[in-house]
């Protein structure tokens, strides 16, 4: 997949450098991305093969856990175009306060 929007989740890290947990956060996004990049996901049930926690939302949204469903991250997948768009990154307390299905 073509992954877009990195650089919104590099600087939510690199912002809270400081609070305890972020590097794993980080090592384990960094996971996510390296599977995310080399993966050619064509529909909701592949992505849900290499992460079957993942949440399938309406409008293409794919919701993934990343530190334990400590942080959400939220992309829009264009499985025919192999595209997916990052949409939102935080704590499962910020996930609380968006609308995963349009953000």
């Amino acid at each position: 997949m073509i992954v877009l929007g990195t650089a919104v989740i590099e600087k939510y890290l690199s912002d809270r450098a400081g609070y305890k947990g972020i590097r794993t956060a980080r090592s384990q996004y960094e996971v996510w991305l390296s599977i995310a990049s080399r993966a050619r996901w064509r529909n909701p049930q592949d992505v849900k093969s290499s992460h079957p926690k993942a949440s399938i939302l309406k409008s293409g949204r794919v919701v993934f856990n990343i530190k334990g469903n400590e942080y959400r991250l939220v992309a829009a997948v264009r499985y025919n175009a192999g595209v997916l768009a990052i949409r939102f990154f935080g704590t499962h307390d910020e996930y609380d306060e968006i609308d995963a299905e349009t953000v």
